[in-house]
């Protein structure tokens, strides 16, 4: 059987083993010693990779995606998509008319505040965005969304247990290497003593992509509860965003245009299809 191209596999998820990556690139020995002594940083990738497939592994097989995503209505994935590129582009545009250098290092700062500190605004708005459904939803249906819950709250212990141990681990291997410093073998030990921070830093990134977008398998609890939770999670972060970076960049028109229509634009986009769950299956927000 013929191999599959190593795109194909990657976007598959079909990961490959590091050794048979290797075998796909055809080079002679000598060349291999020229490699790892020339251009050594590219050993860095190289042994990341196989943390990174192990952890991708584990990640997909603690969190299922087929478990935890919801109904899948490929029109509202389509303006999903729209909406998104959308908000790219303006994004981009209003960056280039009116922004600075320090405009674009804020925007990359942005980046990895909404990166940090969405997981942890999911957490604390999930509670009450269920607590609303629960009420909302009849006497009867309340004992089995309670009960489809449970996987849900279990996803996200694991889940950010893993989050917080990242840091924990980072700092633990600072100190091991800043105690073998004086040491013979202490670089040597150095880049071992990384692996376990490296390794869960990639299954929480993983994780990530599977359950952050899910809400953490809450659609098991109420179909409309990722919805949900998206539509209120945009205006949490915008005001996060507000709050640290200030006002975005250009005439206070564009300004207020750029600060309100991006989370409006969610929001629409959120309700729209809690919509078409009523209408396309019958999934109300007091009972489905």
């Amino acid at each position: 059987m013929a191999h599959r191209p190593l795109w194909q596999q990657f976007r598959d998820g079909d990961w490959p083993p590091f050794l048979e990556l290797l075998k796909r690139v055809r080079m002679n020995g000598c060349a291999w010693v020229a490699v790892a002594f020339c251009l050594w940083p590219l050993l860095i990738p190289a042994l990341a990779y196989p943390l990174a497939r192990s952890a991708r592994r584990q990640a997909r097989a603690t969190f299922p995606p087929h478990v935890h995503h919801s109904l899948s209505d490929p029109e509202v994935v389509r303006v999903q998509k729209i909406r998104a590129v959308v908000a790219l582009v303006a994004s981009f545009l209003i960056l280039v008319l009116y922004g600075t250098e320090s405009d674009l290092a804020e925007m990359q700062g942005q980046y990895l505040l909404r990166l940090t500190i969405t997981p942890w605004l999911l957490l604390l708005t999930a509670p009450l965005v269920i607590m609303v459904l629960l009420r909302l939803a009849p006497e009867a249906a309340r004992p089995g969304m309670r009960a489809r819950l449970r996987p849900a709250v279990r996803s996200a212990l694991i889940y950010f247990g893993a989050f917080t141990a990242v840091p924990l681990l980072f700092m633990g291997t600072k100190l091991v290497v800043e105690t073998l410093q004086s040491s013979l073998y202490g670089p040597f030990l150095a880049i071992p003593a990384l692996a376990p921070p490296v390794w869960m830093l990639f299954f929480v990134c993983f994780a990530s992509a599977t359950l952050v977008r899910s809400a953490f398998g809450t659609a098991a609890v109420h179909a409309a509860l990722p919805a949900l939770l998206t539509g209120v999670l945009v205006w949490e972060l915008a005001v996060v965003n507000l709050a640290m970076t200030g006002m975005p960049p250009g005439p206070p028109v564009i300004q207020i245009c750029a600060l309100i229509c991006g989370p409006a634009s969610v929001s629409a986009v959120a309700w729209w299809e809690i919509g078409r769950l009523r209408t396309m299956y019958g999934i109300t927000l007091r009972g489905e």
